[in-house]
């Protein structure tokens, strides 16, 4: 029993070495656990130890089903500490094989159908989550491939030329002027997100994106922790001039699904025209046009592929972006859209180019502002596919 005690510690210990998250700590505790109980049987099987918690005979071939049992949870195990994608299907074999035992000794083997449960369980939301990310892959390994440009084109003074002067003034300011026109993007961000006006508590999350100038999408996929051992996972993405949207609990049960709606795509359109200030180059395509405000804004209109949409962007006295504003629905159902702006919180160069790198998200409600989104962009990688 003490070296039951002391396999537990080490793994506890290890976990946290490796910064697991508190519920894969705890599956893991659970599934060393239930290992060590099926090593016992074994062990009982063959006289080397009493086994009480079993009070019925145990034989030697079912002694030896006992131990494969516990190899195939120790894999898992260990599969599962050192973060294993495939852990669960060892994982299942294992339960697969519990359960058979515990039929067969019910009486007092019942209550680890309780642990198998949930090591089930788990094993399906691993599985489930390595499927919605490989259908991500696919789509961004589409949207790239799409984009591929063998020529290296720099931008000139010329091609910023016919823009409006507060256009013109951003793009120099940027940098972005000599350097390599902007094909493809990568980008990760730190995001807190508020659901709804009445919440208070921030909830944190980890995004990723990927951009294509020519054609213009992105694919983005985020994950949150809403609660200890409860995950929400979600993609938008715009291709072809349509968007959608997609979040699922444990990557599993479907919470919200958008798409085939104009509004969608228009909605989905007007967020890629706000999110160019992090690629400027992009403000020279062919699909946007541009129409002069006053010294310090201009007015984009973006037209793809029978999508259209327009914003208005904002730049102070330096020609760093400020905001964008936009009339855009926030759902499919509304009847009319709600302004939307996007201003910038810090101006930092990346890669050589100035851009905001930290922003926040508001609507602004009959209400007053509700501001349902803070992000900051952790990582930054131009023309990462050639």
């Amino acid at each position: 029993m003490n070296n039951q005690k002391s396999y537990i510690i080490f793994i506890v210990i290890k976990s946290l070495k490796n910064n697991k998250p508190p519920m894969r700590i705890a599956l893991a505790i659970l599934i060393g656990l239930h290992g060590v109980i099926h090593l016992f049987g074994f062990l009982k099987a063959f006289g080397i130890i009493e086994f009480n918690a079993i009070a019925q005979p145990i034989s030697k071939s079912f002694g030896m089903l006992w131990l494969v049992a516990f190899i195939l949870l120790s894999v898992t195990l260990s599969l599962l500490i050192i973060n294993f994608r495939y852990w669960w299907i060892i994982g299942i074999a294992g339960v697969m094989l519990s359960q058979f035992l515990i039929f067969n000794y019910w009486n007092e083997a019942k209550f680890g159908t309780i642990l198998n449960l949930i090591i089930l369980a788990c094993a399906l939301i691993a599985f489930s989550t390595l499927n919605f990310q490989r259908k991500i892959t696919a789509e961004i390994d589409q949207l790239l491939t799409q984009s591929q440009q063998p020529e290296k084109i720099l931008v000139t003074e010329q091609m910023i030329s016919t823009l409006p002067e507060a256009v013109q003034k951003w793009l120099l300011s940027s940098g972005i002027v000599g350097q390599e026109l902007i094909q493809n993007i990568y980008l990760e961000q730190n995001i807190k997100m508020l659901m709804k006006p009445e919440q208070r508590k921030w909830t944190t999350a980890r995004a990723k994106q990927y951009f294509t100038v020519d054609p213009p999408g992105f694919i983005w996929s985020v994950k949150l922790n809403i609660r200890p051992g409860i995950s929400i996972v979600g993609r938008d993405k715009f291709v072809a001039g349509k968007g959608e949207m997609i979040i699922k609990l444990f990557s599993i049960f479907p919470i919200a699904k958008a798409q085939g709606s104009p509004k969608i795509d228009q909605s989905t359109l007007q967020r890629y025209l706000a999110e160019i200030v992090w690629f400027p180059s992009a403000a020279t395509s062919s699909y946007i046009t541009w129409e002069a405000i006053d010294e310090f804004s201009a007015r984009a209109t973006m037209n793809y592929k029978g999508t259209k949409a327009s914003g208005v962007f904002y730049f102070d006295n330096h020609g760093n972006f400020k905001k964008f504003i936009a009339m855009r629905y926030k759902e499919a159902s509304d009847l009319k859209p709600t302004k939307w702006i996007v201003s910038a919180t810090k101006i930092e160069k990346r890669n050589g180019i100035s851009i905001p790198v930290a922003s926040k998200v508001s609507w602004k409600l009959d209400s007053g502002d509700w501001t349902w989104l803070k992000l900051e962009i952790s990582e930054l990688k131009y023309n990462c596919i050639k």
